[in-house]
């Protein structure tokens, strides 16, 4: 007779215990010293001094997350770093944005799933409740207003807005400043 459990595997088990810890408990800690201290030895993100990762983010992956120097990502932002997402130094994330590297194809006939990395460079702005899918880079000083969808890359400095998100203006090129951003209880 077959047994109907299946075997658990103890390297899949130990990877979803690390990502459940951090997002229903780690991420609720009100101390960005205990958050930052499980995300870079416990998870394997790599954190940027004067970064932050602001209170209720989730993510689905262990690794695959890099942060530069004085990026902030504020709080119930949701990084589905199943492939690989770069953020690059002062760049400043709003609450509820959606970074999503996995989706499915439709073109295949399994419509298997896929993931594709993002890369988010220097200076650049993300408004509150945006969405930036897998395969995307936004190029240095770029900003995308809140609720934009972004599915394809941007060019430096440019201004996006929509669904889908498109160009509609120029940011100034003269960017000298720092995103990091720390609250005592955020």
């Amino acid at each position: 007779m077959r047994n109907p459990i299946p075997a658990i595997k103890p390297r899949w088990f130990y990877s979803e215990c690390k990502i459940y810890i951090c997002n229903f408990i780690v991420s609720y800690i009100p101390s960005h010293t205990i958050r930052l201290f499980y995300y870079r030895h416990v998870m394997g993100y790599i954190i940027g001094e004067g970064s932050s990762i602001h209170l209720g983010c989730k993510f689905n992956g262990s690794a695959f997350l890099h942060i530069g120097t004085n990026s902030t990502i504020n709080q119930f932002c949701r990084l589905d770093n199943r492939a690989p997402i770069v953020i690059g130094n002062n760049v400043s994330i709003s609450p509820y944005v959606k970074l999503l590297t996995a989706d499915h194809d439709m073109n295949d006939p399994q419509c298997l799933g896929r993931e594709r990395e993002i890369i988010i460079e220097d200076y650049v702005f993300i408004g509150a409740d945006a969405m930036v899918l897998g395969g995307v880079r936004m190029s240095k000083g770029s900003v995308l207003a809140a609720k934009a969808l972004l599915s394809k890359s941007t060019e430096s400095f440019g201004i996006y807005s929509g669904l889908p998100a498109t160009r509609k203006s120029q940011r100034n090129q003269d960017l000298d400043y720092s995103a990091s951003y720390n609250r005592l209880f955020n």
